[in-house]
């Protein structure tokens, strides 16, 4: 692949002893500064699909698991 202007003119300025041009960017040239989108379809059903459950117990309404049944 072949260079582009850009980059021949960058590589020229840090040859000549001159400032690196990627060393004047700010902190925030990597950084993802786009605003959050609100849910989608999607992420609002799996988010009711799975609000309210406990993990790893089944029976939340108090009910007894087992019924002990005696015979008289």
């Amino acid at each position: 692949m072949s260079k582009s202007n850009a980059r021949k003119h960058r590589d020229r300025l840090i040859r000549e002893g001159k400032r690196n041009p990627s060393d004047k960017r700010g902190i925030y040239a990597l950084a993802d500064l786009r605003t959050r989108k609100t849910k989608t379809k999607l992420q609002k059903k799996m988010q009711n699909k799975h609000k309210g459950r406990l993990s790893g117990y089944e029976h939340a309404d108090n009910r007894p698991l087992f019924y002990l049944i005696l015979p008289i």
